[in-house]
């Protein structure tokens, strides 16, 4: 019985050895914050049109979030020769982590009616706003910091 126990405990000692500790594997990245990103295709003739609610409205709402705290950054970008049918402005804000992104609607109802005068008015906007611009997709991403 000896003889046999001997082999085991030998091996079991090889492969401690051998088998890294989870101690030893270091995450070569961290969570980062998180980025919605917005796809935007504008109708013919609608570009300048859909800019000006950016500059104004949208704008005004990502600085209302900024100054809470939900929102880290915004941007505009436009992509250059967008082919048929892409996007060609994509909106994209910055939140801290996920957290953020869990407000009571309340306090987001309070925002959007300060800026939109109410609810109804903010979705009447939304719907006028379909008459110049298509949503082609919106993407929620988590950056990841590499250490």
């Amino acid at each position: 019985m000896k003889a046999f126990i001997a082999p085991i405990v030998g091996c079991a000692a090889l492969l401690a050895l051998t088998t890294p500790s989870s101690a030893d594997e270091v995450r070569t990245y961290d969570n980062g914050p998180v980025w919605s990103i917005a796809y935007i295709q504008t109708k013919a003739g609608h570009f300048d049109d859909y800019l000006k609610f950016v500059s104004t409205t949208w704008k005004a709402e990502q600085e209302a979030l900024k100054a809470k705290g939900w929102v880290l950054d915004y941007k505009v970008l436009a992509p250059q020769d967008p082919r048929d049918n892409e996007a060609d402005l994509i909106l994209m804000i910055e939140y801290k982590n996920m957290g953020v992104m869990d407000v009571p609607l309340d306090e987001m109802d309070a925002i959007t009616k300060k800026l939109s005068g109410s609810i109804t008015a903010a979705n009447k906007a939304y719907a006028d706003r379909e008459t110049i611009r298509t949503e082609k997709g919106q993407v929620l991403t988590r950056e990841l910091v590499l250490k």
